[in-house]
């Protein structure tokens, strides 16, 4: 027991360090904090946890247990029955932040309206953004082939500009002195893992960025070949690389290959 009693001291006095250690700036100058954690501190994401299991996670399973809700980092979702219901939640939300010294930011909370073929209404907000993906009313097609309007999920735009920008930041067009090979052992990963994660859901809606990397290796081919300097050349050149070798890129074997003439 005397043993449990000193580990927590030492926890505790370690954590403290942590929360009231200065932050110091590009140029070295120190910056004292009085409160709050390090933005960007590796020890920031656990104790942020820590405090909204608490003030969170906990409060919802013991006084709402009805009501389904998930959580990642500082970003939640809450699914009500009805209006009332949710207003009444985010009430109590705001009140249960107060008491932790938190505030519920109300320009990026928002009651959303879950529109579909048995919800009809119109709110002011039927959509929301969660971990990259929107959801939001679409169309869908039953196994009868009908099709009906559900809300679903599918990869956000600000995930795609995000996804695009990086792409860019690759520079392919520059790479002329790497093979097609070194290309893709370069960037596969990286591509499977954005189709792993943005096609459980609406996967055609992550069509257009993969293309985008289709449209890049364009401009790569252009450079690197002389004979194949005009779009079209390079086009049909790589289109008909990508029909011999469909595992070559990531995205190719999901199916998206550029045109060949």
């Amino acid at each position: 027991m005397v043993k449990r009693h000193t580990d927590e001291k030492w926890i505790l006095l370690y954590v403290e360090r942590w929360l009231t250690a200065p932050f110091q700036i590009e140029d070295g100058t120190l910056i004292p904090r009085s409160s709050g954690t390090p933005q960007g501190g590796v020890i920031s994401p656990v104790l942020a946890n820590l405090f909204l299991h608490y003030s969170f996670d906990d409060f919802m399973v013991k006084e709402f247990s009805s009501i389904p809700w998930v959580r990642y980092a500082d970003d939640g979702v809450t699914h009500c029955v009805s209006l009332k219901q949710a207003k009444y939640l985010q009430q109590r939300l705001i009140e249960r932040f107060a008491v932790f010294g938190l505030e519920l930011n109300l320009e990026k909370t928002k009651i959303v309206y879950c529109k579909d073929d048995d919800r009809k209404g119109n709110y002011e907000y039927t959509s929301f953004d969660f971990l990259g993906y929107t959801f939001r009313p679409r169309y869908a097609k039953n196994r009868y082939g009908k099709f009906f309007t559900n809300f679903l999920p599918a990869i956000g735009e600000k995930a795609k500009k995000a996804i695009q920008k990086e792409i860019r930041g690759w520079k392919l067009q520059l790479k002329s002195d790497k093979s097609l090979n070194d290309i893709a052992n370069m960037f596969n990963k990286q591509i499977q893992g954005w189709i792993n994660y943005y096609t459980h859901f609406y996967k055609s809606a992550i069509y257009d960025v993969l293309r985008y990397i289709n449209r890049c290796l364009v401009k790569w081919v252009r450079r690197k070949y002389k004979k194949r300097n005009s779009r079209t050349r390079a086009e049909n050149w790589l289109g008909e690389v990508a029909k011999r070798d469909k595992k070559l890129f990531a995205h190719w074997k999901f199916g998206i290959l550029p045109a060949a003439g």
